[in-house]
């Protein structure tokens, strides 16, 4: 099966900070691991907080902050995944990654 995906992807691992909360409402902050990112999403693993659809994150990297929507999360039945989470950039919030990514400049 074809997959027709709107944007480029990377499938860099990129060091990330996320904040939020988790689905019993308790704030957190940890480190995780954000690969398959494109300009507006990302697949985040090694969540240890277990979330929801719709739940707000805030995604830090390399000293650049954006919000993003949890769109699915799962445990992935893996120590070293955990539980991961696809994340979507919330509208006027810059992406945190796009400048250290040559993939994602615009084609001519």
């Amino acid at each position: 099966m074809v997959e027709h995906r709107q944007e480029q992807r990377a499938q860099r691992d990129l060091a990330v900070e996320v904040t939020g909360r988790d689905a019993n409402g308790t704030p957190f902050t940890q480190s995780a691991t954000a690969t398959n990112t494109s300009r507006s999403g990302a697949l985040l693993s090694g969540l240890s907080r277990e979330m929801r659809p719709g739940d707000l994150l805030l995604v830090e990297y390399q000293q650049r902050k954006a919000r993003f929507k949890v769109v699915w999360a799962r445990d992935s039945r893996s120590e070293r995944l955990k539980i991961q989470a696809a994340i979507q950039r919330m509208e006027k919030e810059e992406c945190p990654w796009l400048t250290s990514l040559n993939c994602f400049k615009t084609a001519r």
